[in-house]
């Protein structure tokens, strides 16, 4: 953990240096220079760090709580700059608003009102709001930080990276702040001008609130992060060495498998313990929190655990767009109709990873698709998953006769131990069980492949020259040449947010992959059917590349789900995707095989 946090803090101390976040320097040495007290700085710099790191760790619980639309946050952030920015501009409403800080902050500091409210005050809010839409480049550090706010697993250990991080970021940060102060007071040339600086001061503020509003920013801290790449690699590098890597994996609850590194909810982790076929031995959490039942028996309207007690039971964790479960879904509904007359019973929890899964019609049609006969239970509040403490798509918990979790596995493969603890359980239950397992190929790669790759910002990783990129319009974007495997890059016009990015004029997408299949979660336009043209190496894909979605190198994208691009028919290697696409076609996410 001391190694973590020692690079949480370094990687902190050199983000002042960051070109996503020159744009906001300006308005930075604007705030700390427009007031002679030295305690400006200080409180402009605390209001940054406070606001920033309250919003980054809390936001996703906030809006879970009180259902608000985030960017509201962004909205009053910038009607409080533009209004900091005005009191500057205009004499008299900055005597007004003087003289009302003076006296709040007098009752709060016993009498010394009008230094509190001429030096820390205005700059600690001018702090608090610049927190709000500050938003600096993201190595893997805060890309972990970002990720577990934004699945709501926030604990103790991320909680102190993020402190350590913040404390990084405050010293140079305020001691550019400062040094803008003092140099802006010491420069005798300037004396005379105090005024009229106020006043252009006033107008940075103004004018960078109003970019923050149109998201014009984030175009310029675009251009800025593709003009100079070498920050984003810098402070990459100098995260990903490999303990840095194996302690972010750690917090996040990740095993070391080569195939999920940087991914929050792993979906190929290895079991806890292969000590055996039974691995686990303590008492199952109920079924509970569910928004909708498919595929109950007749005349059941819900299920639980408590009911089933005498039967042996497994809970399947899964997402109809997640590539691995999709790979593991043919063994389970092997078994439910294989040994569903034994006394076996399996309960398909879907718990969404991205919002257009909670959808119930996705979800019914997902499993018409795969031949889903046993009942499944749309868990969109995460409130099962959360009572089994689970972290992984797929993930398979095997209750007993008697209630009691004696198996647990995660991720794909060790089908036939599985099976073999069915059995074994059933006979345990007093089920005569005869005949040999099932027996069927296991398709889970063997090879090292790509990773997940998510296209929200919430947990990109994977953007090739920086990283990540930022929220809001991004406009004509250029593809860079020769991106390293395992990254991807925009081109053309695109709309960046969290869970995802959707296409606009021109959009394409270059991804060096390695591996036999490459899938993507793609979600249809708002009107009509959105289209994708696929080459692969500068070519359009044909049959012997093309995945069971493309027909004559093009994908028809006519519903929310996961569509399979590229089959290379046991030939996996690295090669270069380009995707074009027409507009309004929601990404999300990059899997492999």
């Amino acid at each position: 953990m001391v190694i973590l946090l020692f690079f949480a803090f370094l990687s902190g101390l050199v983000t002042i240096a960051a070109p996503c976040i020159w744009p906001l320097l300006p308005i930075v040495l604007s705030s700390a220079a427009a007031g002679g007290d030295h305690r400006r700085p200080f409180g402009l710099t605390l209001g940054i760090l406070l606001s920033f790191g309250f919003i980054t760790l809390s936001i996703s619980y906030l809006v879970k709580l009180f259902g608000f639309d985030p960017n509201i946050l962004r909205i009053v952030a910038v009607l409080i700059l533009l209004f900091l920015g005005a009191t500057m501009v205009i004499p008299s409403l900055t005597r007004i608003v003087e003289g009302f800080v003076s006296g709040f902050a007098g009752k709060l500091s016993g009498g010394a009102g009008s230094r509190f409210a001429g030096g820390f005050l205005p700059g600690f809010i001018s702090g608090l709001a610049l927190g709000v839409v500050w938003a600096p480049c993201a190595g893997p550090i805060l890309a972990t930080i970002a990720t577990l706010s934004a699945t709501r697993t926030v604990g103790a250990s991320i909680i102190l990276v993020t402190f350590v991080y913040l404390v990084g970021v405050g010293i140079p940060l305020f001691l550019f702040s400062y040094a803008g102060q003092r140099f802006v007071q010491k420069s005798r040339s300037l004396n005379k001008y105090t005024g009229n600086l106020q006043k252009i001061f006033g107008v940075i503020i103004i004018a960078t609130a109003l970019l923050i509003f149109s998201n014009y920013d984030k175009v310029l801290e675009a251009n800025l992060l593709n003009a100079i790449p070498s920050y984003s690699n810098f402070i990459t590098s100098i995260e990903s060495n490999s303990a840095v890597t194996s302690q972010l994996n750690s917090i996040k609850g990740n095993s070391q498998n080569k195939n999920i590194v940087g991914q929050p909810f792993s979906p190929m982790p290895t079991s806890p313990s292969t000590n055996g076929l039974l691995n686990e031995n303590y008492p199952a959490p109920e079924i509970t929190g569910i928004n909708h039942w498919l595929n109950l028996p007749a005349g059941r309207q819900v299920l639980s655990l408590k009911d089933l007690r005498g039967k042996v039971v497994l809970i399947d964790f899964w997402t109809y767009t997640c590539i691995n479960c999709i790979r593991t879904l043919p063994f389970v509904t092997s078994w439910y109709d294989k040994y569903k007359d034994d006394g076996f019973v399996v309960i398909g929890v879907h718990t969404p990873e991205f919002a257009f899964e909670h959808d119930t019609t996705n979800v019914a049609n997902a499993i018409k698709q795969y031949n889903i006969h046993y009942p499944v239970a749309q868990d969109n509040d995460y409130a099962t998953w959360n009572a089994f403490s689970n972290q992984y798509w797929p993930a398979e918990y095997l209750i007993d006769k008697n209630g009691v979790v004696r198996r647990t596995h995660f991720g794909e493969g060790e089908y036939d131990q599985s099976e073999e603890a069915i059995r074994e359980l059933l006979k345990e239950s007093g089920a005569k069980i005869s005949g040999s397992l099932s027996n069927m190929p296991d398709q889970t790669p063997t090879e090292e492949i790509s990773p997940e790759t998510y296209v929200g910002t919430s947990r990109m990783e994977y953007y090739y020259p920086n990283g990540s990129i930022n929220n809001g319009n991004q406009k004509n974007l250029n593809l860079a040449p020769d991106i390293p495997v395992n990254s991807f890059n925009f081109g053309g016009n695109w709309q960046v947010a969290d869970e995802d990015s959707t296409t606009g004029n021109n959009a394409v997408l270059e991804y060096k992959f390695s591996a036999e299949h490459v899938y993507l979660v793609m979600h249809k336009p708002a009107s009509g059917n959105g289209s994708v043209k696929v080459l692969m190496d500068g070519k359009v894909v044909d049959d012997s590349s093309s995945g069971a979605d493309v027909k004559n190198g093009t994908v028809t994208i006519d519903q929310d789900r996961l569509y399979d691009l590229i089959n290379l028919h046991g030939k996996p290697g690295q090669h270069l995707l380009h995707l074009e696409f027409s507009p309004g076609i929601q990404v999300f996410a990059f899997t492999f095989g």
